[in-house]
């Protein structure tokens, strides 16, 4: 090595500010332990040593650094160029002693380049201005390496190394270890030590202690040598060197090494270190060390600082301690990492087991570190008494670490530990004293945290976490004494093997605690081994603990309270699991879950012996222990030992159970705890179970005993609910239940449980406080033999107010009052019956009845409170009951009937007394029957001079129906031959009938008119032949040209055709007129020549169309001729008078006294003027429909044959009139076989004989017919008129009085009354008023018949409303007959009564009306008269 050199004055001003810079300062105390066996004979009591809690004093300051000459290139280090430059060094170099390099320039050393100074603390420094360059290969190997330069570059496969030539360590540290054991040497942490001394663990010996903590941010101290096994020999490891790098871009990809030296199995490894690194920047992924050395026992780890601003790459650094070959499992403790930017502490053993412990002494207040992590096997000790742990951030143990406060032996200290996150995976906190935790988040995974609180020597340990704790994969916080854990937010222990458990254990201030499934919430512990708890229970005061009932609000774990679990103003709290204690007590919570697979349980943690403790004989026969039941005896060979007795108060219990047996000897059994679920004045709203909730006595089947004969069971303990609601689910269970004896000995007597339920609501504001579908048990326990069993316990409620009833204050039953206050069912008194309405039933009210007249509905919403009337009852009662309602709505309806009689008087006038009807010119006519001459009255037929053209009048075939239209033939008659072509006549004909067809949307709408309302399809058919019947005329009149004839005036003039029809437009006709004034001389024919005539009636014998002879002025001209006009029109006015009373369906019948009137009346009149008339059909259709009507022919003068088709060739003669016409049948038939008809009809004479065969077919509404069909007049118009409007608002008021009795059924029977026929029963009021204030007899009598259709056509809706009143009844589950007198069937079983006064006074209607038509339309009733004298002289 070159010789030293003086530095000259600039240099030693450059390294004494670098010192400064560095801080190379003193050292803050260390510990140390490890003396040897020889040297601990009698240790002082109060030595430092004994009560392991010391602080060595501080090392003294290093001494001032030797001035040393400074290094030149060429000379020292055999390179090429200076420091001033660049220093390039290509080879090894081997020095003798330390070394300073200082410059501007560079140092390079090139590729298998070397600096080496094997010496122990020799220095090798180099200070430059430019950069330091370690190429591949290179070694610089020395007890201390200081490099500090602008940029320093360290290659791949570079050491650079400093174990095992370590200096010495600082003064007064204890890092050397004492004795002969071959310990390991200490530093960042403590050496291992194989020795471990009598009455001691591993965990209590190690060797050099730990030093230099102060210094861990820039670490300068040397390792510490390890220990001999040998005086004579050292086999101890050197300690580890000093490395510093000081840069602003740091490249290392080398191996930095400044570990603790190896030893033998003879001596102890040597601890490591210190690396100290700052720079700005710092790439590179190499590796850092300052592990301690392996040895017999291996040394600790060292320090390493960390202090760049900038790490680009991972690089690996270790610190832990060396292995131990005497004790594998307890290498040397780990070492320290700082790494100052984050400002976080790692310790890691790099996975190596230990027992040794890594010492983290005072933390820095300002600033504080951010994170700890504790990681990889470390083993770490806080030792020292009221330390607080402090990091602003997360304090981390992973992978085996453990964190240990306090000394094992000596648990009287407190610790605090304070942090934003405590994260614990596979990991252990072991806490030596009290610990007070504020963390904002605690995570524990397979982790145990065990707080040994030394007795009663420290206080409660708390843990307070503000967001979050959770248990997960069997993690356990585990306390000795009195434990208190609160925060704001999430307690959750999650699963399996997850447990909180402590003497005293108060949980609090938590938003939400969940106990998962598998997991325990525990307090008092239980002692395996012999089955006590701690804390001790004073089981022989009967007074009740005041806190009980009256708990703290402060919830901080107090020891003098009874309470030994405690869960504390949390809001919700779920139980999947576990949660056991001997009182156990939940105040001012939300809501409590009890869940499927939870169970809160103080089973078998009350007293073993207590006030109710069974006898016990010196056999070992005991009896069972009482609580709210009596234990039961014990029986075994005639002995017998009695059982315990009952105690404590049922209403408000808060007594443990009692045990049996001998406590001493551990055959014994205990009672049940205290469950307490919220207090007097904080009530728990909710709890719902589906789990268990139990505290029932011990069974002796589970005492450990070595007797035949065991202990009795135990008595259940207390279950106090103060609660609002409660929910008891399918299959849970609530139980406080008497153990099981043993062997003879009794069973235990049954606890008590009591539900005190908090401010009961009542009236309208009642609900349930509790739903109950699982299982109560206060049942004493039995005895496995000859015992007895105890008695059972109680189960009580507070007393309910007035209303509710039971332990569950539940609504009285049904048809009960309570009007006390009370539990008891006795209470609830049967309603007084007389109260109670017909059609009513009692019903529940919130609350329950709480006075008479207890609550009733009734039987169904269509009755009315308060009587349960229906709305017509109501109604009825209303005005005094069903006999005075009946007399007022009597003479009501006089009233009105009146009123309605004088004002249709006064509204009509004497239109209903026509004066004389106007003459037709030329005529004279009799006005003595007006409404029937209005019949000869025919549109546009009022020229008298019309019937000297006449020639033929054609009728339409058909009954002007949709299905069967008019029609004409095609085949011009013999009649009009001469003035017709026959081709155009033909064409006229199919263009007349294609009109005369109805369109397919026609009938389809009157079929659905006639389904839903039949008088709406006869004003539609009406409406409609009218318009077919002007189209028709308007078609002939003005639209056809009238080619068919042969008359040019006729078909210039368009007068040769002429439309018409009957007023009921049933049918039409056709008439032939010669055109203008043509004459001709053969034409028109005279009466005579025209014989036969075929006279149709009108109609078709139904109620709306009756049958009747059109005689218009044509008509009548034409006959004058023969007959005169007076006998004409008397003959058609008597003639349509019989045809009213004519059927349809019924016409073989009410046609013989047609045919009697027309031999009796109208021949005789006729045959004086040589004319007869017979009844005859004529021009049957294809579908079968024929016309009936007269045929007129003459009887004087030249004979006239005339043959009818379908009939017989009758001969009709001339003979003179005489007066026995009517008995010569056989003379008249003669007469029409003598001659030939010079014309031929279609048809046939109907007689007596031939009416038989006339086809009548009946269709649906037949039935009608036989209620509503024309009768003969009965006079007393203005009486009849009366009687309708009294009928019709009687009608009116039984229909609405109908519809109030179909409400109280359902509203869907109105609308099914009222739609099925749409509106049906209300039309023939409406109808009625319209036909009563008509004008004029004709619109009077028409709008009559439409009442009367209507009225008929609403039996169909009083019908249904008998059918809907039917079912009704029918389907009525309970008969509610009524008490009252008979009452207008406003009962169910009057449901036909009105239906049935409604069909009776429609049919009355329907006669009356008939009356009323008759006497509109016939004021002159001779015309019916039987004498024909008295018929003409009229």
């Amino acid at each position: 090595m070159a010789p030293h050199l003086r530095l000259r004055p600039q240099l030693r001003l450059l390294l004494l500010v670098l010192g400064v810079a560095l801080g190379l300062g003193s050292a803050d105390p260390g510990l140390g332990h490890g003396a040897e066996a020889s040297d601990r004979a009698e240790p002082d009591p109060y030595s430092i040593l004994t009560w392991h809690d010391y602080s060595p004093p501080s090392p003294p300051p290093p001494p001032p650094t030797p001035e040393a000459p400074a290094a030149t290139c060429a000379d020292d280090l055999h390179g090429k160029g200076d420091f001033s430059t660049t220093c390039e060094v290509s080879e090894e170099v081997k020095l003798d002693g330390d070394i300073y390099i200082a410059g501007n320039g560079s140092l390079v050393l090139n590729s298998g380049a070397a600096m080496t100074c094997e010496k122990p603390g020799c220095v090798i420094s180099a200070n430059l201005s430019g950069e330091v360059r370690l190429g591949r290969g290179v070694r610089v190997v020395a007890g201390k390496v200081s490099l500090s330069a602008t940029n320093i570059t360290i290659a791949d496969t570079v050491i650079v190394n400093t174990t095992g030539l370590a200096g010495d360590p600082p003064d007064r540290t204890s890092g050397v270890p004492t004795g002969t054991h071959g310990d390991g040497g200490g530093h960042g942490g403590r050496g291992a030590s194989c020795y471990v001394r009598d009455g001691q663990t591993q965990e209590d010996s190690w060797g050099g202690d730990a030093y230099a903590w102060s210094d861990l941010e820039h670490p300068f101290s040397y390792g510490s040598k390890g220990g001999s096994t040998s005086v004579e020999k050292d086999y101890g490891g050197i300690g580890g060197g000093i490395l510093w790098l000081f840069a602003t871009d740091l490249l290392m990809n080398g191996t930095m090494l400044a570990d603790g030296g190896d030893s033998s199995e003879k001596g102890g490894g040597g601890s490591g270190g210190s690396i100290f690194i700052k720079a700005a920047t710092m790439h590179g992924s190499g590796k850092i060390s300052a592990s301690g050395g392996n040895g017999l026992a291996g040394g600790g780890g060292g320090r390493v600082s960390i202090n760049v601003f900038s790490r680009h790459d991972d690089t690996q650094t270790l610190v832990h301690g060396g292995r131990s070959s005497g004790c594998p499992d307890n290498a040397g403790a780990a070492g320290t990492l700082y790494d100052a930017v984050p400002k976080s502490l790692d310790v890691s053993n790099n996975n190596m087991s230990t027992q040794t412990d890594t010492l983290l002494l005072e933390f820095p207040n300002q600033p504080l570190w951010t994170n700890v992590n504790i990681r990889n096997k470390a083993k770490v000790a806080v030792p020292l008494l009221w330390s607080r742990v402090q990091v602003q951030g997360q304090l981390s143990l992973k992978s085996g670490a453990i964190l240990s406060f306090g000394l094992t032996r000596y648990p009287y200290s407190e610790f605090e530990l304070m942090a934003e996150e405590l994260l614990m995976s596979d990991s252990t906190i072991k806490v030596f004293g009290a610990l007070r935790m504020s963390v904002k988040m605690l995570l524990m995974w397979n982790s145990r945290m065990s707080i040994n609180g030394g007795g009663a020597v420290v206080g409660t340990s708390l843990l307070d976490a503000s967001n979050l704790i959770v248990l997960k994969e069997s993690s356990v916080i585990h306390s000795t004494a009195n434990l208190g854990v609160r925060g704001q937010g999430l307690l959750n222990l999650s699963g399996d093997g997850d447990m909180i458990e402590a003497p005293r254990l108060i949980l609090s201030l938590f938003y939400s605690i969940r106990v998962g499934p598998g997991s325990i919430l525990r307090g008092p512990l239980v002692n395996g081994s012999n089955g006590d708890v701690s804390p001790k229970l004073n089981c022989e005061d009967e007074s009740c603990p005041v806190e009980i009932i009256y708990p703290p609000e402060d919830c901080n774990l107090n020891s003098s309270l009874s309470f030994t679990l405690q869960v504390c103003r949390v809001e919700d709290i779920d139980v999947w699991g576990l949660v056991q204690g001997t009182v156990i007590h939940f105040n001012r919570a939300r809501s409590v879950t009890v869940h499927t697979s939870g169970t809160i349980s103080a089973t078998g943690l009350g007293c073993k012996s207590g006030i109710g403790r069974g006898r016990l004989l010196s056999s070992g026969l005991s009896g069972g222990g009482g609580h709210g039941g009596k234990g039961g005896n014990g029986f075994v060979n005639g002995s017998r030992a009695e059982g315990g007795t009952a105690y404590g108060n049922a209403d408000l219990p808060c007594e443990l159970g009692s045990g049996s047996g001998n406590d001493s000897t551990g055959s014994s059994t205990a009672g049940g705890g205290i469950i307490v679920l919220g207090s007097w004045e904080y009530s728990l709203p909710s709890l719902t179970v589906y789990g268990t909730v139990e505290s029932d006595g011990g069974s002796s089947i589970d005492a450990v005993t070595n007797s035949s004969i065991g202990p009795g069971g135990g008595s259940g303990g207390t279950v106090l609910l103060f609660v609002r609601t409660m929910t008891l689910a399918e299959s849970s269970v609530l139980s406080s239940a008497g153990g099981f004896g043993r062997a003879g000995s009794g069973g235990g007597g049954g606890g008590r449980i009591h539900f005190h339920w908090s401010n009961i609501p009542t009236g309208d504001e009642y609900i349930p406080v509790a739903a109950i579908e699982g299982s109560i048990l206060a049942s004493g326990g039995m005895s496995k033999g000859p015992g007895f069993p105890g008695e059972n316990g109680t189960v009580t409620g507070r007393a309910c107010p007035k209303g509710l009833y039971g332990t569950f204050c539940k609504e009285c039953p049904l048809g009960t009052y309570k009007n006390v206050t009370g539990s008891s069912k006795s209470l609830c008194f049967e309603c007084p019956s007389g109260e109670l309405p017909n059609r009513a039933v009692y019903t529940s009210v919130r609350g329950g009845a709480a006075e008479t007249p207890c609550p009733y509905i009734c039987v169904s919403d269509r009755y009315r409170m308060p009587h349960c009337y229906t709305a017509l009852e109501e109604l009825i009662y209303t005005f005094g009951g069903p006999w005075l309602f009946g007399l007022l709505l009597s003479g009501l309806l006089i009233l009105l009937a009146l009123v309605l009689s004088v004002a249709r008087m006064k509204f009509v006038g004497t239109d209903e007394l026509p004066g004389p009807a106007p003459t037709q010119q030329g005529s004279q006519i009799d006005h003595s029957f007006p409404f029937l001459e209005s019949l000869n009255e025919v549109l546009e037929t009022n020229r008298a001079e019309e019937s000297h053209g006449h020639v033929h009048r054609m009728y339409f075939m058909g009954p002007n129906t949709f299905s069967e239209p008019w029609h004409l033939p095609h085949t011009p008659p013999e009649q009009i031959t001469e003035i017709v072509y026959e081709d155009a006549f033909n064409r006229f004909v199919d263009e007349i009938n294609t009109l005369a067809a109805y369109q397919w949307w026609e009938g389809s709408v009157y079929s659905i008119l006639c389904i839903l309302a039949y008088p709406l399809a006869w004003s539609w058919q009406q409406w409609r032949r009218r318009k077919k019947l002007q189209r028709l005329r308007e078609f002939v009149r003005s639209e056809y040209d009238h080619s068919c004839l042969r008359s040019c005036r006729s078909r210039a003039l368009y007068e040769g055709l002429k439309v018409t029809a009957t007023p009921d437009l049933m049918l039409g006709y056709l008439d032939f007129f010669l055109g203008g004034d043509e004459k001709r001389p053969d034409l028109p024919p005279r009466l005579r020549q025209r014989f036969p005539i075929s006279l149709i009636f009108g109609g078709d014998g139904s109620y709306m169309a009756p049958f009747s002879l059109h005689s218009d002025s044509v008509l009548t001209s034409l006959l004058s001729q023969a007959v005169p006009s007076s006998i004409w029109h008397r003959l058609v006015a008597g003639l349509n008078a019989q045809l009213r009373l004519v059927r349809h369906g019924n016409l073989k019948v009410t046609f013989l006294p047609v045919l009697n009137w027309l031999e009796t009346h109208a021949n005789p009149a006729l045959a004086v003027n040589g004319v007869r008339v017979d009844l005859a059909w004529f021009q049957a259709t294809t579908l079968g429909y024929c016309q009936l009507g007269l045929v007129v022919y003459a009887v004087e003068g030249e004979p006239v044959t005339a043959e009818l088709d379908g009939s017989p060739r009758i001969k009709i003669e001339q003979h003179s009139v005489v007066q026995d016409m009517l008995a010569d049948a056989q003379l008249s038939h003669s007469r029409v076989k003598d001659a030939l008809m010079r014309k031929r009809i279609t048809g046939g004479i109907l007689d007596s004989n031939t009416l038989r065969t006339l086809k009548d077919r009946r269709d649906l509404l037949y039935p009608f017919s036989l209620i509503l069909h024309n009768t003969k007049p009965v006079g007393h118009q203005d009486l009849v008129g009366l009687v309708i409007s009294i009928l019709l608002l009687a009608d009116f008021s039984l229909v609405l009085l109908t519809f109030l009795q179909l409400y109280s059924y359902s509203m869907a029977d109105v609308l099914l009354v009222l739609f099925v026929l749409p509106l049906g029963i209300l039309s023939p009021f409406p109808a009625g008023i319209n036909a009563l204030f008509s004008h004029g007899p004709r619109r009077s009598a028409g709008l009559a018949r439409v009442y009367a259709l209507w009225n008929i056509t609403s039996l169909v809706n009083v019908v249904v409303a008998l059918i809907c009143g039917f079912v009704h009844y029918k389907s009525s589950t309970k008969a509610h007959p009524s008490t009252q007198p008979w009452n207008l069937g406003t009962d169910e079983s009057g449901w036909w009564l009105f239906p049935t006064g409604l069909i009776l006074l429609k049919c009355i209607q329907a006669r009356l009306v008939d009356w009323h038509v008759g006497n509109l339309e016939i004021q002159d009733r001779a015309v019916y008269s039987n004498d024909p004298s008295i018929f003409w002289q009229s």
